[in-house]
């Protein structure tokens, strides 16, 4: 005999039955949100939650019982994935497009003592001018740069993979490699 469920699935709208029977026999969505889907939907069929982990190959019903609970308050987002541990994301989107604004400015060599970036002139430079980023790492910087497709160069100066400054007859030219964005990763 099984345990009084506390949340019981909500009914699904005939929108999420057809999203999750979707995502439910889906080759390109990740393993887990097909197995999230293919949850749902055995509970909906109505099944109790021991019996759904074990259809989608899983021990915990507990954890079934966390996923309902999950669905019936947030809907379909509760198959997406979610912070797994470890500290939370201080720098977002905005703070990581002023690190990116910040080593794109060509460095003045009066005010910022340089004439190419280093990963510490650029965090002197940032710190002062950015009030939210006042104490970030070198550690953090040289890990959105390399995330965005930046990397450190043989002439101490950091440049965007896959384009290059060339001088021709013309003047100077910026040259983008067709294959840059398979190299960065």
């Amino acid at each position: 005999m099984t345990r009084h469920q506390k949340h019981p699935l909500r009914s699904l709208t005939p929108e999420e039955q057809q999203y999750l029977e979707k995502v439910s026999r889906s080759q390109s969505e990740s393993v887990s949100r097909v197995t999230r889907a293919k949850i749902l939907l055995t509970v909906a069929e109505g099944c109790d939650y021991t019996d759904a982990a074990r259809r989608v190959g899983r021990r915990s019903g507990d954890a079934v019982a966390h996923l309902v609970a999950r669905f019936n308050q947030e809907g379909i987002t509760a198959l997406n994935f979610r912070h797994g541990g470890g500290p939370e994301v201080v720098y977002g989107s905005e703070q990581r497009s002023k690190i990116l604004q910040a080593v794109q400015r060509k460095p003045e060599r009066l005010t910022d003592g340089t004439a190419t970036w280093s990963l510490s002139t650029l965090q002197r430079s940032i710190r002062e001018q950015e009030p939210e980023l006042a104490r970030v790492s070198t550690y953090t910087l040289h890990k959105v740069l390399k995330e965005s497709g930046w990397s450190w160069q043989k002439n101490r100066s950091w440049c965007e993979t896959g384009k290059v400054v060339r001088k021709r007859k013309s003047g100077v030219v910026t040259v983008v490699d067709p294959d840059g964005e398979a190299k960065k990763h």
